[in-house]
């Protein structure tokens, strides 16, 4: 029986270890795959195949949950999981801006990031936990701006009231 479950663990090892692998070099292709010389700046395939509209956004974000799902199946914590979801959405954010957010996937490397919290994770035994303090400060962030913005849009259509009542 001991046997049996040392093989199991050894399996189980090696596949965590080639998942990773592939995740790592994937991301590298995404975000660090060409140099600037000189400059020593580095990006991927990501900022260019975010350059087709709307498609290249939806591609990006696709592959970058999916290397997500590739490394949660495998056991991260969901703190990690959350936090990586977290780097891949505000990627996706970022990268949907008109003309600034080209250029700004160009700086938001968010496999890179997740590359760097999986490391964490596995190597240095950090960003263990259930990640419910991030969720909770997501809601509350969530829940003020949208407070924020209905309060604005009141403030702005009693100023237009105010302004059509004045007039006529």
């Amino acid at each position: 029986m001991g046997k049996e479950n040392y093989n199991k663990y050894k399996e189980r090892h090696d596949q965590i270890r080639r998942d990773f692998e592939f995740v790592e070099k994937v991301s590298f292709w995404l975000d660090e795959k060409f140099r600037i010389p000189g400059l020593g700046f580095r990006f991927g395939l990501d900022p260019l195949i975010n350059l087709i509209p709307f498609l290249g956004d939806v591609i990006g974000f696709v592959i970058s949950v999916s290397l997500v799902v590739i490394m949660a199946r495998n056991g991260v914590s969901p703190k990690v999981v959350i936090k990586m979801l977290l780097n891949a959405f505000l990627d996706a954010v970022i990268g949907a801006i008109p003309l600034l957010g080209k250029i700004g996937d160009f700086f938001f490397k968010a496999n890179t990031k997740n590359i760097d919290l999986l490391k964490s994770h596995y190597f240095e035994g950090t960003n263990n936990g259930s990640g419910w303090e991030i969720i909770l400060t997501i809601v509350i962030i969530f829940c003020l701006v949208v407070f924020l913005v209905f309060y604005l849009l009141f403030t702005i259509l009693a100023w237009i009231y105010e302004l059509i009542m004045y007039l006529f």
